[in-house]
């Protein structure tokens, strides 16, 4: 059962702001003016406001970068919002699963200007490596929590928050840990921006017009914008859960990751359209029970065609599918959770998210119910989740409401 949740996304930073704003429809995507970077043709991306250090006491958060403070701050919620004593969380039966692509950008940045520029180890913090290292959000999460139970980072790319999320659900399967906290983190640079920027897969052409990027699934879509973000979510057992009186939002029904095992960067319709079909054999779920497929939608020119390739094969042409994306932009390893919370989102207050910006669907793309125009007042009871990743990871969770 999911207890508890927080956010921090481009689009709000509470449940209720972030279901409004997709409802209205209202992007969270701006022009950006990327600081001392040259030859930068993308503009654009999704940021988070309103978290600042200084909400937090100094020594909760002295070792974390900008990336660890939305991790912190989206996890501070959602384990208030749980109702979990401090007992509890250091009692040895609460583990954490978190997710990210890399370490704090700015902070590692900031380590090799003094390095390489200033030519001299003078001056670097002894915690600056604290604030970069791979597994910086579980580390840093967990001192936060004083956790004594499992802590396992996850780190591939776009699927590191949807991972994060099913390894917490398998812990409580196998009676591992009583209580997971699980999510995704990402923070907003040019580093991020620019890996996509060298592939020829970043947004550049509506730098002007940032409300019109980035457009999945579109015939003028032209790459991915970076967004930043995170989400967390607290998992427990039923019986626990009922036991306790907790609110319970809904329930991980399944879950699925598979390797295309083929390319690190080239989608594979066939990877993608198995790890859909694991993740409905692990619900116990037939295609005709999803009311919606939140599609991962980056906006790539291969990925939007493979990933509607794979979801035709699987789904069929009716369900209802679109992307969130087109609201606060790609937020990598935070993207499967935060997407995860935008399901419950439409699951709670009974609509469906629409894609922005797609004006004309791509030819190329499969024939699928694309959601376009207004919001659309809905009943889903079980959504599918897909993420996708470089080196071919895939992710499927099955959502339930209770």
């Amino acid at each position: 059962m999911i207890t508890g949740l927080g956010v921090r996304t481009p689009i709000g930073n509470d449940f209720d702001t972030v279901s409004s704003a997709l409802q209205e429809q209202r992007s969270g995507v701006i022009a950006v003016d990327w600081p001392g970077v040259y030859g930068m043709r993308n503009r654009v991306g999704g940021r988070v406001h309103g978290v600042e250090r200084r909400d937090f006491a100094r020594k909760k958060v002295r070792s974390v970068g900008r990336l660890g403070l939305l991790a912190s701050a989206a996890s501070r919620d959602a384990v208030d919002d749980s109702g979990l004593a401090q007992e509890e969380l250091s009692s040895g039966r609460v583990g954490l699963t978190y997710g990210s692509t890399h370490g704090s950008s700015s902070e590692l940045e900031s380590y090799c200007r003094m390095l390489f520029v200033d030519d001299t180890l003078q001056g670097i913090p002894g915690s600056q490596y604290l604030k970069f290292m791979s597994h910086t959000v579980a580390a840093n999460l967990a001192e936060f929590f004083s956790l004594r139970g499992r802590v396992q980072p996850t780190c591939s790319a776009c699927t590191s928050g949807s991972q994060a999320i099913g390894l917490a659900y398998e812990y409580l399967l196998a009676g591992v840990q009583d209580v997971m906290i699980c999510g995704g983190a990402e923070e907003l640079h040019f580093v991020a921006a620019a890996v996509f920027e060298v592939m020829y897969a970043a947004s550049s052409k509506y730098n002007d017009e940032p409300n019109a990027t980035p457009r999945p699934f579109d015939r003028r879509r032209d790459g991915v914008v970076i967004g930043e973000g995170a989400a967390t979510l607290v998992l427990e057992r039923r019986e626990r859960a009922e036991a306790r009186g907790a609110k319970i939002y809904g329930e991980i029904l399944g879950y699925a990751t598979t390797c295309d095992g083929v390319h690190l960067t080239s989608p594979s319709p066939g990877g993608m359209a198995a790890c859909m079909r694991e993740g409905l054999v692990s619900a116990g779920l037939d295609r005709a029970q999803v009311d919606f497929v939140n599609a991962h939608g980056t906006g790539t020119e291969l990925g939007d065609i493979a990933e509607s390739q794979a979801t035709y094969e699987v789904m069929g042409s009716d369900v209802p599918f679109a992307t969130q994306k087109s609201y606060t932009g790609h937020t990598l390893g935070a993207c499967g959770a935060i997407e995860t919370v935008f399901s419950l989102a439409m699951m709670r207050d009974q609509f469906l998210a629409v894609n922005r910006n797609l004006d004309e669907v791509d030819p190329r793309c499969a024939s699928l119910n694309y959601l376009r125009g207004a919001t659309l007042a809905a009943d889903p009871r079980i959504v599918m989740n897909n993420n996708f990743a470089f080196g071919g990871i895939n992710t499927t969770l099955l959502l339930g409401r209770e």
